[in-house]
């Protein structure tokens, strides 16, 4: 599988130089599989570009953890949604009350936007709840994850590589730390084991106590997570759009002097994994 970084942010940085190195747009990582299945991790303001960097593709899935603006702001804006030729499937979880379609088509729709989610002329919306499922050579798994409304995370396994996808994650809650049980811990059973673990690090230990319950989780928190799931590589994520690249750059580096028994890669756009 090849993992490709197009937006690392929590919500749209500001433009300019302090936002280069990391990129301001947000959630969205493309995944491509041994057969060359075209998988998409959230629609959030980074997917723009992805349309041109996979022209050609018959068949593209875009798998959603959730619903919240930052991770499908750019659905409306990604092209090969509206060409009949490409046949797009956009995964997701519903709400208790409302299916995926529903609840997208509340975004793409007017005043929001003038296109209507059921006027695309290729696209097929997946509700999906804790299950594993195949796209292609692709295995997927899904579970429900700590986060304000429903909210999954995926694991996706090909050939021998796994590579777990959590971006906003609160497995905290307010304590110190994690919890001591892995068993019990929010989306440890995704993360065990993989080669590469994309994971929310919105926060540095000083920033967490007043925003505790609003779904994210320290720097701290996800290493801890890694330690514990045994991961060969964390990829921090979803930073604060607070974050410039000056302090994301020291924080990396405090990070690589820890000492941690997996390799730590701060989440810039552009940044391509091989697994």
């Amino acid at each position: 599988m090849r993992v490709e970084l197009w937006g690392t942010r929590g919500s749209v940085a500001a433009a300019g130089p302090d936002t280069v190195e990391y990129g301001g747009d947000t959630s969205c990582v493309q995944v491509t599989g041994p057969k060359g299945e075209v998988i998409i991790l959230d629609a959030g303001s980074g997917i723009r570009p992805v349309g041109g960097a996979v022209d050609g593709a018959g068949r593209i899935d875009i798998l959603l953890s959730h619903l919240h603006m930052d991770h499908i702001q750019g659905l409306g804006f990604f092209t090969p949604l509206f060409d009949p030729r490409v046949e797009t499937h956009i995964w997701g979880p519903s709400s208790t009350t409302l299916g995926l379609a529903e609840r997208l088509g509340r975004y793409l729709s007017p005043p929001l936007f003038p296109v209507r989610l059921r006027d695309l002329p290729n696209t097929v919306v997946h509700d999906v709840n804790p299950s594993v499922f195949e796209l292609g050579s692709v295995v997927v798994t899904t579970d429900l994850v700590c986060h304000p409304g429903t909210t999954l995370g995926y694991r996706l396994e090909a050939g021998g590589a796994g590579l777990a996808y959590l971006p906003d994650h609160e497995p905290a809650l307010g304590a110190a730390g994690v919890p001591d049980l892995p068993e019990w811990t929010s989306g440890n059973a995704l993360m065990a084991g993989v080669d590469v673990l994309i994971h929310d690090a919105q926060y540095v230990e000083s920033e967490y106590p007043d925003r505790v319950g609003w779904g994210h989780s320290t720097f701290a928190h996800a290493t801890s997570l890694a330690a514990r799931a045994d991961v060969g590589t964390l990829v921090t994520f979803h930073h604060d759009p607070a974050h410039s690249d000056d302090f994301l750059d020291e924080v990396g580096r405090r990070l690589a002097e820890a000492g941690h028994p997996f390799a730590i890669v701060p989440g810039r756009v552009g940044h391509v994994f091989d697994l």
